[in-house]
C-alpha cells in the first residue's frame, strides 16, 4: 500500500541516517544538511513529505516556510509562497507515478495551509528534472544564481513558480 504523510522526527531522523550511508563520497555534505534539516523542522521552518510504499519511505519532498534558510530567497519564499526541494525518489520506484503522487499531496496540503504560491530550483543542464517541473506546472521563470555546498561546490540554479 502506498501512501503520502507529512514526516515525523523520528522518520526524518532514520532517513537522513539512509542518506549519510548511501552518499558515502560527500558524506561531510550530508551529514550537515541532516543537522540542518532537523533543526529547522523542530523551528518549524520546514514541513518535510514522504511517499512511503509498504513500510518502506520510497519518495520526499520539503516545502520551506522561511526565507532565512533559502539561498537566493528574494521572490522564492515569503508571506503565503513556500519553496519546494528535497525532491528524491529511490531509483527502482522512479517512473512509476509515486512521485507524483506526492506532489499532488503536498501541494493540496500546502494550498489548504494558506499557501497560494510555490517556487523551486533546477540546474539548467538538469533537463530531465526540468521536464518533470514543467510537467507538474513549475513553467514561470523567476531568476538565475548560484548556489554553494557545505564543501564549497557552487552550482548554477535556475527558479520557477507556479500559483496554487
Amino acid at each position: 500500500m502506498y501512501f503520502c504523510k507529512v514526516a515525523s522526527f523520528e522518520e526524518l531522523n532514520e532517513r537522513w541516517d539512509d542518506e549519510i550511508e548511501n552518499h558515502t563520497h560527500d558524506r561531510r555534505n550530508w551529514m550537515i544538511w541532516k543537522q540542518r534539516f532537523l533543526e529547522n523542522y523542530r523551528n518549524g521552518s520546514i514541513l518535510p513529505y514522504y511517499g512511503i510504499l509498504d513500510g518502506t519511505i520510497i519518495c520526499e519532498a520539503t516545502a520551506t516556510l522561511t526565507p532565512q534558510i533559502v539561498q537566493n530567497s528574494e521572490g522564492l519564499v515569503g508571506d503565503h509562497v513556500v519553496y519546494l526541494s528535497a525532491f528524491r525518489t529511490i531509483e527502482e520506484y522512479q517512473g512509476k507515478g509515486y512521485f507524483s503522487k506526492l506532489m499532488k499531496f503536498m501541494l493540496d496540503d500546502l494550498k489548504r495551509k494558506g499557501v497560494v504560491r510555490v517556487t523551486l530550483g533546477v540546474e539548467p543542464a538538469d533537463k530531465t528534472n526540468q521536464k518533470m517541473y514543467t510537467h507538474f506546472g513549475f513553467t514561470e521563470y523567476i531568476k538565475s544564481a548560484v548556489e554553494s555546498y557545505p564543501d564549497g561546490t557552487v552550482i548554477d540554479v535556475d527558479y520557477y513558480g507556479k500559483d496554487l
